[in-house]
């Protein structure tokens, strides 16, 4: 039945997909939003503690904080970063309903303060704990009830899934996903959508945030078929992908990568511990924000946000914004006539256990579109044929921390210059065994699990 949504993305849908567009174009338009930089001291309920971090009066939320980094995985093995510390755990949840036989999503058009064109499709839920305990003193979330009092047989998914490893420490979010029968109401700000229709937003340029993406990855759209299902809608690829999506025929066993991957978990250390943000000697505050003498990586800055459409309308808080874009890329190869995706083991210094799957590229590039060093199949993508990139597009990350932070995202189909070897962190995995790991909490990242969420069956 999930086949039947990825298949309808016009004939079958609600509403059509031009009318999505054109729904997210008139929130953009229609709601006041005002965002205002303003030095970290100066922010509303926000103070800078004795360690130069940045806490709220509530002891609620989140804060900014220094940590100190120390690993023999890489080729850097020390470092000190500011990192958000949000220890609570939010829901981002989906809801599931069959109009006419075909599963649609309610999705929201949601205005986060970080976001670079204001409005996204996001979840039908999105919120922290601070948000459903109503801590800001602002209205409960919309539809929270559905999740809080689901039955077992209404719950398709129900995991703990990380966030950006490198930006949060061990930050983890429920992502839930219901199936209903009754009556549910779109509404304002609220649209059911097909599976196809989601899949075609994200072919376009910061059209679905992240949350949603990483709560949509979960479900094997590909995996599972009726009788009644047409696949002659499915593109060769949308074929081939769902042949991965299925079988079982692989490159190696699921107990083989298991082994794999909990070998690399032993073999690196990863010490993560305090330390002050205002002794750390390559951060400085400046200007009323935190960054790098050398401009790199990331800065911290205040801002005061005015929403018009929000449980609250206004408020303070610091955000994270990028000096420097990822590129993430999944490398996609034919073997025995299944695809297989080029799967790293990556380490980030927030992950929840060390390391966890990652896209086969995933790295910091400058202003020239290039890496600070050297990074395996970075080059290859680079020259890579046009006709070998199935998927590039730029996508936003969480507008709730992040501010303006848009990276790059690819698919990419391996011609016959890919080099046969590859390192030991890496893996050659089908879509039913990355469907198989994400099955489970964190072993997908979140970039990885974007990728997942975007791959195009028609």
């Amino acid at each position: 039945m999930l086949l039947r949504s990825v298949c309808a993305l016009h004939k079958g849908a609600k509403n059509s997909l031009e009318a999505i567009i054109q729904l997210i174009e008139q929130r953009n338009k229609e709601v006041s939003v005002d965002v205002k930089q303003v030095p970290l001291s100066k922010l509303e309920g926000w103070s800078i503690d004795e360690n130069g971090s940045l806490v709220h009066s509530s002891g609620k939320f989140f804060s900014i904080e220094g940590i100190e980094v120390e690993t023999d995985y890489g080729g850097i093995h020390s470092w000190t970063q500011p990192i958000i510390n949000q220890p609570e755990i939010g829901y981002l949840g989906l809801i599931v309903k069959e109009f006419n036989g075909v599963p649609h999503f309610l999705m929201q058009f949601k205005i986060e303060p970080g976001n670079i064109n204001c409005a996204q499709i996001s979840p039908t839920l999105q919120a922290t704990k601070s948000n459903f305990r109503q801590v800001h003193r602002g209205r409960k979330p919309m539809y929270l009830d559905k999740f809080e009092n689901a039955a077992p047989r209404q719950i398709l998914v129900d995991q703990l899934q990380s966030e950006n490893g490198s930006r949060f420490l061990r930050k983890r979010n429920r992502n839930i996903i219901i199936i209903v029968d009754d009556d549910i109401e779109a509404h304002e700000d609220f649209c059911w959508i097909t599976a196809g229709q989601l899949k075609a937003l994200m072919q376009m340029n910061n059209k679905v945030n992240s949350p949603a993406r990483s709560v949509f990855s979960l479900l094997n759209t590909g995996g599972h078929t009726s009788p009644f299902d047409d696949i002659r809608e499915l593109s060769n690829f949308g074929k081939a992908l769902l042949l991965s999506a299925a079988t079982n025929h692989s490159a190696h066993t699921t107990e083989y990568l298991l082994s794999w991957l909990t070998g690399i978990k032993a073999r690196y250390d990863m010490i993560v511990r305090p330390y002050p943000l205002n002794k750390m000697s390559q951060w400085t505050m400046r200007n009323g924000e935190i960054g790098r003498e050398d401009n790199k990586y990331f800065r911290v800055l205040g801002i005061n946000i005015s929403i018009a459409s929000r449980e609250v309308s206004s408020w303070s808080q610091p955000v994270i914004t990028p000096a420097q874009s990822y590129l993430c890329a999944f490398i996609i190869k034919e073997i025995n006539g299944v695809l297989h995706f080029l799967m790293q083991a990556k380490l980030e210094c927030g992950n929840y256990d060390i390391v966890e799957l990652a896209p086969s590229i995933q790295c910091l590039t400058g202003k020239d579109g290039k890496p600070n060093g050297y990074v395996p199949f970075f080059d290859y993508a680079a020259g890579v044929k046009p006709e070998c990139i199935l998927h590039d597009t730029t996508q936003s990350e969480e507008g709730g921390r992040f501010y303006h932070d848009q990276n790059r995202y690819m698919l990419i189909m391996a011609d016959e210059y890919l080099p046969a070897e590859i390192p030991e962190r890496f893996v050659w995995m089908t879509l039913n065994q990355i469907y198989s790991f994400l099955r489970f909490n964190n072993f997908v990242n979140a970039q990885a699990r974007s990728l997942i969420a975007a791959l195009p069956y028609i």
